[in-house]
């Protein structure tokens, strides 16, 4: 991780337009890229935004494209709109996504990008050190409430990193999913949160629904533990069309 973050310092000061992003600590997710650089998406559906981390990465290889970034906590969400609020073709929604239209308790971390809406557990803090530090109340809403599919103008993505909560965001997006070509889901084999759903459970479910795994990355392993996380590509099994021309 420490050589990670190294990598993605040199990246931004090698790049003037993102030295505004580096002094207020965001800095492009540069890992995704050879999941993600083979495709052309015109919309991208960014869930778990955090300080537009995901986002910026994104305007960087799909200039073209329309993004929506869902974020429900006040303090990142302020660094999103301050990092990327000029781009008037990138949209910050406050709001988790999940089954139903509520009002949901999140468990803020010492890390706020670890947050969920599941607790988090012992196997979190060994792991990576990190304990909630207070609680909120946040909306969910189902992510047809906030867009609908003439908004999703195809090839689209969905990316969803919400610390345990996968299943509930599928669930609320199901009636949109048809609308995407490509979901890349980060992933857990280990339970980090209290009821967490695991790696085969989120492949089972995008069987169901006609999407299959193209690809694992950004594999993290734990000493003790072994691989305790990835970023998972599923693709749409009827179709590649949101890939580049090669």
């Amino acid at each position: 991780m420490q050589w990670l973050t190294f990598k993605k310092g040199v990246f931004c000061a090698l790049r003037p337009r993102l030295w505004r992003h580096l002094m207020q600590g965001v800095a492009p997710t540069i890992e995704h890229i050879p999941a993600l650089s083979r495709f052309s998406f015109r919309t991208v559906v960014d869930v778990g935004a955090n300080r537009g981390q995901f986002a910026s990465m994104a305007r960087m290889l799909f200039p073209a494209a329309d993004i929506h970034s869902f974020e429900p906590l006040d303090e990142p969400a302020r660094t999103f709109r301050s990092v990327l609020g000029e781009d008037g073709a990138i949209h910050l929604h406050s709001s988790a996504i999940g089954p139903e239209t509520t009002t949901a308790t999140i468990y803020i971390t010492t890390r706020d990008d670890s947050s969920s809406l599941l607790q988090p557990n012992k196997e979190q803090e060994d792991v990576f050190g990190v304990r909630t530090a207070r609680t909120e109340q946040i909306p969910v809403k189902r992510l047809s409430e906030c867009l609908n599919a003439a908004a999703l103008n195809k090839p689209a993505l969905l990316k969803i990193d919400v610390q345990g909560g996968e299943l509930d965001v599928l669930q609320g997006s199901d009636d949109l999913l048809d609308c995407f070509e490509v979901v890349y889901i980060e992933c857990s084999y280990v339970k980090m949160y209290d009821n967490q759903p695991l790696f085969a459970d989120i492949v089972q479910w995008m069987g169901r629904h006609k999407f299959a795994p193209r690809g694992v990355f950004n594999q993290y392993n734990d000493a003790h533990r072994g691989p305790v996380q990835a970023d998972v590509l599923f693709v749409r099994t009827s179709n590649d069309t949101a890939e580049r021309d090669t």
